[in-house]
C-alpha cells in the first residue's frame, strides 16, 4: 500500500480510543467536494510534493507507541482498494492494537473478509447521498450520452455501484461491531428532499435493527473540485432544519459534533 501520511494522535477519528491515523493513497470515487484530494489518486499525490511514508516507519512507529495507543484508524484514499490491507490489518492487530477503517463501501467482499477473519474492530462508511441518481451524481459519475450499446453498459456499471453499496450496509449491520454510518452535507449536492430520501432508503435496509448514523456538515478544504471551495457550508440552523426533517424516518440520527 502507499501511505500518504500519518496523525500520530487522535482522540476523534475513533471513537473511545487514543489513536493514530494512518492515510491511504487512491480511491475509485471522485466525489467533487473531497477534502483529501491530494489523496484521490497517486498522480495527485505525486503533485502534491507530499512525502509518502513506509510501512517500515509507520509499524516501528507503532511498536514504540503501543503502550500509549489503543488503536488504529485506517483512512484514505479509499483503503478496500489495496489487496495487501487485510495482511496490513493483521500486522496491527499482531501488535496488541484495535483496527477502524473508514470505507465507502464499494468494495464489500474485502469488509466481509475483514470482518470474517476478525481484523477490523469498527467501521466507519460514507453513504454519499440517496440510492439512486443522486448518489451516482454525489461520487462524480456523469451522464453517457455516447451510443445506446455505451449507454447500457453505463447503466449497468452505475447500479452495480449502488448494488455494492447497499450489500457493503448491510454486511456491516450483521457484523456484531461498533460501527456507524455517516454522510456529509454539500451543498449544490444535498439538500432537505434528497437527504429524506437517502434516510428512506437506509431504514429499507435497517429494518427494525439498531443503527448509527451521523450527519455533518461539508468543509470547503482542498476539495477536488476548487468550485466547491467557493461554496458556503449549511448553517447549523440549516442543519438542524434538515436533522429534523430525516429524524421523522430515523429518529436516532445525530449531528456529527453533537452530545445527544
Amino acid at each position: 500500500m502507499i501511505l500518504g501520511g500519518l496523525q500520530k494522535t487522535t482522540l476523534i477519528d475513533f471513537p473511545g480510543r487514543i489513536a493514530c491515523t494512518v492515510f491511504t493513497v487512491g480511491c475509485n470515487f471522485r466525489c467533487p467536494f473531497c477534502h483529501n484530494k491530494d489523496l484521490v489518486s497517486q498522480e495527485l499525490f505525486k503533485k502534491s510534493g507530499i512525502e509518502s511514508i513506509s510501512e517500515e516507519y509507520f509499524f516501528e512507529f507503532l511498536k514504540k507507541r503501543k503502550k500509549i495507543l489503543d488503536g488504529v484508524c485506517i483512512t484514505g484514499g479509499e483503503p478496500t482498494i489495496w489487496k495487501d490491507l487485510p495482511h496490513f490489518c493483521q500486522k496491527i492487530k499482531d501488535l496488541g492494537l484495535e483496527v477502524k477503517l473508514d470505507s465507502q463501501g464499494s468494495n464489500p467482499k474485502v469488509l466481509e473478509g475483514l470482518i470474517n477473519n476478525k481484523l477490523i474492530d469498527f467501521i466507519a462508511m460514507d453513504v454519499k447521498s440517496s440510492l439512486d441518481e443522486e448518489y451516482l451524481r454525489a461520487i462524480g459519475r456523469r451522464l453517457n450520452r455516447k451510443s445506446s450499446a455505451q449507454q447500457k453498459q453505463r447503466k449497468n456499471k452505475d447500479m452495480e455501484i449502488l448494488n455494492l453499496t447497499k450489500k457493503s450496509i448491510k454486511i456491516i449491520l450483521k457484523s456484531g461491531l461498533e460501527y456507524e454510518f455517516r454522510t456529509t452535507m454539500v451543498p449544490k449536492i444535498h439538500n432537505k428532499a434528497i437527504m429524506v430520501k437517502l434516510v428512506k432508503d437506509l431504514k429499507r435496509i435497517i429494518g427494525s435493527r439498531q443503527y448509527n448514523y451521523y450527519i455533518q456538515s461539508f468543509r470547503p478544504k482542498n476539495c477536488l473540485d476548487s468550485e466547491y471551495l467557493k461554496i458556503e457550508p449549511y448553517n447549523e440552523k440549516q442543519m438542524e432544519e434538515v436533522l429534523s426533517a430525516v429524524r421523522k424516518v430515523l429518529p436516532k440520527t445525530k449531528l456529527r459534533g453533537n452530545s445527544e
